[in-house]
């Protein structure tokens, strides 16, 4: 399994910058088609956009075999609610990538028996639950951050003082939201990885959201989601730092 893992590390990079140009074409796409576009540039863009996604598939064939020691390294973790979400995120992310696996294959024309529609279903069905128990390990993280921050700033006696000043019941609620966004705002500026895996996996929910009908948006804002989350992913590749642990 260790070469298909250090294979599947070597091609990453290439992957993600394959994913920012598929759905750049997609978007590109949608505007041509919204502006009135030739029939033949729409085909040419999406022919672009199919072929993208097929050497994608290619180079993912090793990332099941990834996503699996992941989750083993993860269910050693000591937090039980980290060792749950980032486990069983892990594991479905495997099941999502070996489904994507099966469709390549169909694609090629290695196994033309493939119900493509079934196994497409499949994969977005995995990446719709890995990215919910991803935006889950990130609330909980935000949410002990932001307990840790409100922490200091009761002991130095910040933010009270403003809330005390407010008359009503009104102005106290107003002035209570406006003191939790600060809150939230500042935790967030300290926590770069943390906004960024919380905005990828955001624009990443899109997507089988869209494909999987439960909630249909367009091809443009599918597709600017998912460029917008390759960006982000090709940022933690060049800065590592940036990636959130574990």
């Amino acid at each position: 399994m260790e070469p298909w893992v250090r294979f599947s590390a070597q091609s990453q990079a290439k992957e993600r910058l394959f994913r920012a140009a598929q759905y750049a074409c997609a978007l590109a796409a949608d505007s041509l088609r919204r502006n009135g576009a030739s029939a033949a540039a729409l085909a040419s863009v999406r022919q672009l956009e199919a072929h993208l996604s097929l050497g994608r598939k290619l180079l993912r064939l090793g990332s099941a075999a990834e996503a699996v020691e992941a989750a083993k390294r993860a269910m050693h973790l000591s937090d039980t609610v980290l060792r749950f979400c980032v486990t069983l995120g892990h594991l479905n992310r495997a099941l999502y990538l070996a489904c994507d696996n099966v469709l390549w294959a169909g694609k090629s024309g290695l196994v033309p028996s493939v119900d493509q529609e079934k196994w497409s279903h499949r994969s977005f069905r995995y990446f719709l639950f890995a990215l919910v128990l991803n935006l889950s390990r990130d609330a909980y993280e935000l949410r002990i951050l932001l307990e840790r921050e409100a922490g200091g700033k009761r002991a130095k006696g910040g933010d009270s003082a403003l809330q005390a000043r407010a008359d009503t019941r009104l102005q106290q609620l107003g002035l209570r939201l406006q003191l939790q966004l600060r809150l939230l705002l500042r935790v967030l500026h300290k926590n770069p990885p943390l906004l960024l895996d919380l905005v990828r996996n955001l624009c990443d929910l899109f997507i089988p959201l869209d494909k999987l009908g439960l909630y249909r948006t367009s091809p443009g804002f599918v597709g600017l989601c998912g460029l917008t989350s390759s960006v982000l992913s090709i940022l933690t590749i060049l800065h590592p730092w940036l990636k959130l642990k574990p």
